[in-house]
């Protein structure tokens, strides 16, 4: 069978304007299944990013230790129900570039590919719509129906390098020709692996890397694209 090419997106940051588990998140604490006090954890890393006086990444670590604190007990339909609601709610909130890179890229019959740290259940429910052919995203134990609280398989999450070669054996891929997407320097270790790695709207430390290795860099802001 002949192999086919890859395009890997990280989702958060560069399709979804937003983050798929902070809507999550909100979503969980307005519906009383997490506590209504539970924003007040990441209330000032919030603020603070807000003001530019802190970093985006204090503000989503402060989101992520409030799901996984309240996580278990969770009941599975419920957790199943609002993350269709929210996929639902922004599967149109995306960015223009990504948006009409996947277009392209699915008529030249490329596989999608999905890496991201976000819950799965809500990664498959918005990724579905856009085409893509796999995802790969955190995945919770769940036990009679419910959450215990722990993350599964967490070695090969966090290693998204390690999840595209994996998925590159498993489904007949081939990293000729292929592309990655990426905004954070956690996505450095796939996007060297790619043979077109395109930094979307990067963090200073993707963009530091990605100008020593000439990496390209797209940068989206309100109806205009740049490509520096």
């Amino acid at each position: 069978m002949r192999k086919k090419p890859v395009v890997i997106f990280d989702i958060d940051g560069t399709i979804f304007r937003s983050s798929l588990l902070i809507e999550l998140t909100e979503a969980l604490i307005r519906e009383r299944i997490f506590p209504a006090h539970a924003n007040k954890v990441y209330a000032r890393a919030y603020q603070r990013w807000l003001d530019r006086r802190g970093p985006y990444e204090d503000y989503i670590a402060a989101v992520v230790k409030v799901f996984d604190q309240n996580l278990a007990g969770v009941p599975r339909d419920k957790f199943l129900r609002i993350s269709r609601k929210i996929a639902d709610f922004h599967q149109s909130r995306i960015y223009r570039y990504t948006r009409d890179l996947i277009k392209d890229l699915k008529r030249k019959k490329y596989y999608l590919l999905a890496i991201s740290n976000s819950p799965k259940m809500i990664l498959d429910e918005f990724c579905r719509k856009l085409g893509f052919n796999k995802v790969y995203g955190r995945i919770y134990e769940i036990e009679k129906g419910r959450f215990t609280g722990k993350t599964e398989y967490l070695d090969l999450i966090s290693d998204k390098a390690k999840i595209l070669k994996r998925a590159v054996q498993k489904e007949n891929l081939t990293l000729k020709n292929s592309i990655g997407v990426g905004d954070t320097e956690s996505d450095i270790q796939f996007l060297k692996l790619v043979a077109q790695p395109i930094c979307f709207n990067p963090n200073q430390k993707l963009y530091r890397y990605a100008k020593r290795r000439g990496w390209p860099i797209v940068a989206e802001r309100k109806d205009v694209i740049y490509f520096l």
